[in-house]
């Protein structure tokens, strides 16, 4: 029965069929924005349970942030060493892409907002199916994208933590969005062929208005909007992955515009020594010293002993869940596995490793022992020919190839090796 029939006293506002009187309302719009969403938010979901995995959350409860997943973690894997630009690339792509779909995402709200607002709510099983998939597909949808954005710009202003938040409600989108391609792909497809062949868009009288108001822009311009809204944000957000003057045109990121301050250690970071409750007496050559522990027992090294024991360079970079990193940095320190092998593990061990940081997460991480056994591990003291400053670890860190940059401990005081 069309809408302009139905008997009775018609409803008023969002629920009247003459309320939604745009012309882009259509099966045409809202197919081509639903193909672009179902190719970028595959890839979105995959690249987050690929960042998910490279904390390695199966090694330690202290790397693990969802204690409760159950299957939800079928998926995990020890995430590799090789090649040493893996997270920055995987991140880099969610971030930036995530960022750059927003205006299509709201485009393709808007586009199908008439179907929230159609009577009666269920005609049939498949049409309730329908919608309640949308209601989960938009609330998570909002939700998803409104807390990753806050995490890129550190603003923390949800309640609990980012991780379980975000992984527990992508699950919960995907599986509404999974839902909703399930039912509506076939027809967003066939309206597309339909078009290409000039037979026209398939009506559908849920989003088609029955008077629509005369146009004010195309479809094809309304498209044109949407996408040079997502090159906008893609344009202002994806210098925060580069050195040097690209990083400058990220001005919608934290970690965009010039570096901070000049030579050597010039590159962006996190948490700051201050923000993070370093002592600077606790970081003295007096004061500081490192505990290993391992099979054999435990010893403690002062910079002196460290400055003592063979050096290895590295050329690897800082990648953050956030989507910021930096090219490579010259690191030069000890090897995590002669670390190792100095208290009893000649074959590489998991490693336990703990910070000087009084507040923050992340004052603990652990590594598996595939990531200690690659030589281009270090506890690093040394970035690009100089000393670490304050605000990059001094006086040690981790640096591991491929690694989340919160599991490259800062201002490192003990690593117990073992299983863990």
């Amino acid at each position: 029965m069309a809408r302009s029939s139905l008997p009775g006293r018609l409803p008023r506002g969002p629920f009247s069929p003459d309320f939604w009187r745009s012309p882009l309302h259509g099966t045409w719009f809202t197919s081509v924005l639903g193909v672009v969403l179902l190719a970028g938010i595959t890839i979105l979901f995959v690249t987050g349970l690929v960042s998910y995995a490279a904390y390695n959350p199966d090694l330690s409860p202290v790397n693990d942030r969802t204690p409760g997943k159950g299957i939800l973690g079928f998926y995990l894997f020890s995430w590799p060493t090789d090649p040493p630009w893996l997270y920055r690339l995987t991140q880099g792509v969610h971030v930036t892409l995530g960022l750059g779909l927003v205006p299509v995402l709201l485009a393709k709200l808007w586009s199908v907002v008439p179907k929230l607002f159609t009577l009666p709510p269920a005609r049939s099983v498949t049409h309730a199916l329908e919608r309640i998939s949308l209601i989960l597909l938009v609330g998570g949808a909002l939700f998803e994208f409104v807390t990753g954005i806050l995490n890129i710009q550190l603003d923390y202003v949800f309640p609990g933590s980012f991780y379980p938040l975000h992984f527990y409600g992508a699950w919960v989108f995907f599986g509404a969005f999974l839902t909703h391609v399930v039912l509506k792909a076939p027809a967003a497809f066939r309206n597309l062929r339909r078009m290409r062949s000039g037979e026209g868009e398939e009506p559908d009288e849920e989003l088609t208005a029955a008077r629509p108001a005369p146009p004010t822009v195309s479809r094809r311009g309304a498209l044109g909007l949407v996408g040079g809204g997502s090159l906008l944000l893609v344009a202002t957000s994806a210098g925060r992955s580069f050195d040097g003057p690209l990083r400058e045109t990220a001005v919608l990121t934290p970690h965009g515009g010039p570096e901070p301050g000049s030579g050597p250690g010039a590159f962006q970071v996190n948490k700051t020594a201050e923000y993070a409750g370093i002592r600077p007496d606790d970081t003295t050559e007096e004061a500081w010293r490192l505990t290993v522990t391992g099979r054999t027992g435990t010893v403690r090294l002062s910079r002196a002993d460290l400055l003592a024991m063979d050096q290895h360079d590295a050329d690897l970079p800082i990648a953050c869940v956030e989507g910021w990193s930096t090219s490579d940095q010259a690191w030069r320190g000890v090897r995590l596995r002669d670390l190792a092998a100095l208290v009893g593990h000649d074959e590489p061990a998991d490693v336990f490793v703990e910070s000087l940081q009084l507040r923050g997460t992340w004052r603990h991480a652990a590594l598996s022992a595939g990531q200690v056994a690659d030589g281009r591990s270090l506890l690093a003291l040394f970035v690009n020919g100089a000393d670490l400053t304050p605000d990059h670890g001094h006086p040690a860190r981790v640096i591991v190839p491929a690694a989340p940059g919160v599991l490259n401990t800062k201002w490192v005081t003990r690593l117990t090796f073992g299983e863990l």
